[in-house]
């Protein structure tokens, strides 16, 4: 599985990427067809405290999932969106096991 990790308009530190890999890299237990994650982080210009913003873009074959999560720090972004991504796997597997 490939991750690929895109900051827009700020520059991204090892730490914050080490992070996100890993946590992607947990969802293959789920669903092990994952054939790439994009995660997007960007940081919204505004007074509000929750200007974190992660998008995950997850490829699977025959489909693509987006899960768009706003909050104040990236980590707890990018674990909402992993908890909600591991739910939708967990469908899309149940789904495919009905269809054998």
């Amino acid at each position: 599985m490939k991750v690929n990790v895109h900051a827009v308009n700020f520059t991204v530190d090892k730490k914050l990427v080490d992070f996100v890999e890993e946590r992607m890299d947990k969802l293959e237990k789920y669903y092990d067809k994952v054939v790439s994650v994009d995660v997007f982080l960007k940081v919204e210009k505004t007074s509000d405290k929750e200007n974190k913003i992660v998008e995950i873009k997850i490829n699977v074959p025959g489909d693509d999932f987006l899960v768009k999560k706003q909050c104040k720090t990236f980590e707890e972004a990018v674990e909402l969106s992993a908890e909600s991504l591991e739910r939708l796997l967990v469908k899309r597997k149940e789904k495919t096991r009905a269809h054998i």
